[in-house]
């Protein structure tokens, strides 16, 4: 699954009501997100050297990876996702 599309619009994009919407912690910074604001990031453990691959066995090594949800911010500090419209105006009128 791709990282969010970027850039992203801060708008309530859902239909329909849901209920109570469910907030989820950011896995950087700890900030209480609700989810459809939060975005989502893969962190995980491969070994992308092809010679140490075929040495190691597929059962012995557990290839681990953990869904991140990150936080607006997060993402825009980490480059997760690009920074708004107006901010990128700002820098190419340099």
């Amino acid at each position: 699954m791709p990282i969010s599309t970027a850039p992203y619009k801060r708008t309530y994009a859902h239909t329909k009501k849901r209920g109570k919407e469910g907030f989820v912690t950011c896995g950087f910074c700890g900030k209480k997100v609700p989810r459809w604001k939060a975005f989502v990031k893969y962190k995980g453990f491969r070994i992308s050297d092809p010679t140490l691959r075929k040495q190691i066995k597929s059962f012995n090594v557990h290839m681990f990876s953990r869904k991140i949800y990150v936080c607006p911010s997060c993402a825009r500090f980490r480059r997760i996702v690009k920074p708004g419209k107006s901010v990128r105006k700002k820098h190419l009128k340099l």
